[in-house]
């Protein structure tokens, strides 16, 4: 689907992601439908309570194998598809990933967004640091918090 894009948003990114921006990167008027996902920082994993998290990634190939996801989606579906993940130390509510994927239908942004963040969590090397309330901390697998 040829749909003119603005800039790029970062495909990983230390600063706070800016959802317009991935929505406003895939918006065109071809487009009859956006689908977002964000993730969120949430208090809690496995009844443990989380104070924070800490992202951190192998950056180049995370880079890289997150263009792989977007333009696999991008050639299943008719979609024009963008992403973001955090690194760093996030609080909760903070937004930790983002996808935004826009179709001429809904049900092809819908796919293309859940796949992309299904493949981006099952495939990206960035790795999860829970700290939490009672001071202790662990690593979690990506498989581990879904």
């Amino acid at each position: 689907m040829p749909m003119i894009r603005s800039a790029a948003p970062p495909l990983i990114s230390r600063d706070p992601i800016d959802l317009a921006r991935l929505v406003a990167a895939v918006e065109a008027p071809e487009a009859g439908g956006i689908a977002t996902f964000t993730g969120l920082v949430r208090n809690h994993h496995q009844g443990r309570g989380v104070s924070r998290l800490e992202y951190s990634a192998y950056e180049s190939m995370a880079e890289q194998e997150m263009r792989t996801i977007l333009s696999e989606a991008e050639s299943r579906w008719a979609v024009k598809v963008v992403a973001t993940h955090r690194l760093g130390t996030l609080e909760v509510g903070d937004v930790a990933v983002a996808v935004a994927a826009a179709g001429a239908h809904r049900a092809e942004a819908f796919e293309a967004c859940r796949h992309v963040i299904e493949e981006l969590k099952r495939r990206v090397p960035v790795w999860k640091r829970e700290q939490y309330a009672d001071g202790s901390e662990a690593w979690v697998e990506a498989r581990e918090a879904q």
